[in-house]
């Protein structure tokens, strides 16, 4: 923490903000909620600025941020998806994929600091792992939820049928996000990028 510079926490809290911002994009831009088998599926960009704090800023600032989101949400701030704030949206079905920012950023980037090659390959990779931990986290706790304090008796496949639309949109931003941190990369200087703490 000591190798923290000001070029760190200003972009830590941008993700921050960023993080916001993509949950409830779709209260602000309801349009945005993509109706698929008589169901409506939000666009929500959580995922994709998961991916791309860990691509920017490196495995550590960029778990460290995710878990400022988090705490700044529990604190009572209403940043998570829907407008909503307080602990009880972690023990909500969905809890589990606001913990699993956390180890999408730093696995993401620690799969980006792996290696020197900025390309949309190795971005790509490291965004698909990342979505790997969002969607294998997410899932197995909403099914632990539905299944015990809801008390629904539902079966791991369908948990992840039900959340196929969403896995399917959140592949395509996490492959967006790879292909746009690549050009980002060439704009931004590599000094303030993936931050050592």
């Amino acid at each position: 923490m000591k190798d923290l510079r000001p070029i760190d926490l200003t972009f830590g809290a941008v993700f921050v903000c960023l993080m916001a911002i993509g949950a409830n994009i779709t209260v602000w831009f309801p349009f945005l909620a993509v109706p698929i088998g008589g169901a409506s599926v939000p666009l929500s960009l959580q995922t994709f600025f998961a991916v791309l704090a860990g691509l920017m800023l490196g495995k550590k600032l960029g778990a460290i941020t995710m878990i400022t989101y988090i705490l700044v949400g529990v604190a009572g701030v209403p940043i998570f998806a829907g407008l909503q704030a307080g602990p009880m949206a972690l023990i909500s079905p969905t809890g589990g994929f606001i913990i699993s920012f956390i180890f999408v950023a730093f696995f993401v980037g620690g799969v980006a600091e792996l290696s020197k090659n900025r390309s949309v390959p190795v971005y790509i990779i490291a965004a698909l792992i990342g979505l790997i931990f969002n969607y294998g986290i997410g899932v197995s706790y909403m099914y632990i939820a539905m299944n015990t304090w809801l008390e629904l008796n539902i079966s791991y496949g369908l948990a992840w049928a039900g959340m196929l639309p969403f896995l399917l949109k959140d592949t395509a931003m996490a492959c967006l996000a790879a292909t746009f941190m690549v050009n980002l990369a060439k704009r931004i200087p590599a000094r303030w990028l993936g931050a050592k703490i």
